[in-house]
């Protein structure tokens, strides 16, 4: 008969998942400090559902399931081969691989359910447990790194030896007495390939990261304006980046995912002038089911405005010309800085134009900007 937690990690990859690997319940202290560090350190800025209370509840799973004894660590690939090419003549926008597919909140949660309720089934009692995906308050690198699923890369994600950082993390914390697996001894060693390809410099030490200049977090949690300094290295992505990850060396021999839900759903770069016209509700039916609605209406259309800012094609000025007018707030200031970039003489025309007419503050200070910066540019 098989033990325990042969029964336990059989039961996972029968399940679908891709790796599994046991830790202990005991407090992630060191974590903890960490990650409280950053937090005072303003690394977490612009997160504010990330505080205190939340990392040291993470780091505590007694605190989340009283009598936890064990964590199952899980892990589903999403690695998919490149994604559906586009028409190269039409500007479009990157979308990080991750939301390629479906949502993985609902996938992975729907998976683990399915687990604990088939594990309490061949072991004949109603395990007690509770799963996290990244959306709970779970440490969940810290538990795969020490459950040894994988090792944490310096660009903060945790690399596995067989399907790299493509992988999402899930963990089973439960009443079961389990024995904790060794965490791997693989590092980094010298390579920084992350941090010099980072564009916004936002990998700002090996292993940490400031957040506030993470094209992530820019491009999807940021509900504001995007720093004018840092949108021309944002370069054409629109939902996400995986340059850390693109460049990586152990992503090179990744194996593929077998999970139907993450295959790609042709959302791996989306047409720009497209993302600007879209309306709420077909953004909604267009992204149902999706990471992307995330990102929010306005907020994909702010980043559609500055990826076409970088492209630079004279011919979306037609369309940064209407969303600068009818845009919302947030957009009419990112198209009047896309159409600063792209500086033809159609461009500056709307731009003066909207100054006449352009009701909000805000809007203005980009719009005087943009023109400020088509002056300057002259008259070199």
């Amino acid at each position: 008969m098989p033990d325990l937690k042969s029964v336990v990690k059989e039961c996972a990859l029968e399940l679908g998942f891709d790796l599994v690997r046991v830790t202990s319940a005991q407090e992630f202290a060191w974590d903890r400090d960490v990650t409280l560090d950053r937090l005072k350190n303003g690394l977490m800025d612009g997160l504010p559902w990330f505080n205190e209370d939340r990392v040291r509840r993470g780091a505590d799973p007694e605190s989340l399931l009283p009598g936890a004894r064990s964590i199952i660590c899980l892990g589903l690939s999403y690695h998919q081969p490149d994604g559906q090419a586009l028409d190269p003549s039409v500007p479009a926008g990157k979308v990080a691989l991750y939301a390629w597919g479906n949502d993985y909140h609902r996938v992975m949660k729907t998976r683990m359910r399915q687990y604990v309720e088939e594990l309490s089934g061949r072991l004949g009692v109603d395990i007690a447990a509770r799963w996290y995906v990244d959306d709970g308050p779970m440490l969940d690198r810290a538990a795969a790194q020490r459950s040894g699923l994988g090792w944490f890369g310096k660009n903060t994600n945790i690399l596995t030896s067989s399907h790299g950082s493509w992988v999402f993390l899930g963990q089973v914390i439960t009443d079961l007495d389990l024995e904790p697996d060794a965490p791997l001894r693989k590092t980094c060693g010298s390579c920084v390939m992350c941090i010099d390809a980072c564009p916004t410099g936002a990998i700002v030490a090996p292993y940490v990261i400031d957040n506030s200049r993470c094209i992530s977090y820019l491009t999807i949690e940021n509900r504001g304006p995007i720093p004018r300094e840092l949108r021309p290295q944002m370069l054409d992505w629109v939902f996400g980046c995986d340059i850390c990850q693109d460049v990586c060396p152990v992503n090179r021999k990744a194996l593929t995912s077998k999970e139907p839900a993450f295959r790609q759903l042709a959302h791996g770069s989306l047409e720009l002038v497209e993302l600007l016209e879209m309306s709420e509700e077909d953004f909604r039916e267009r992204f149902k089911g999706s990471p992307i609605l995330r990102a929010k209406h306005t907020g994909l259309q702010r980043n559609a405005c500055v990826a076409l800012g970088n492209h630079g094609d004279p011919a979306t000025v037609p369309a940064l010309n209407r969303a600068l007018g009818q845009g919302a707030m947030l957009v009419r200031g990112h198209a009047a800085w896309a159409l600063g970039r792209i500086g033809t003489v159609e461009a500056k025309a709307a731009l003066e134009s909207a100054s006449n007419l352009e009701p909000d503050a805000e809007v203005l200070e980009e719009i005087s900007a943009a023109l400020a910066e088509l002056a300057a540019g002259a008259a070199v």
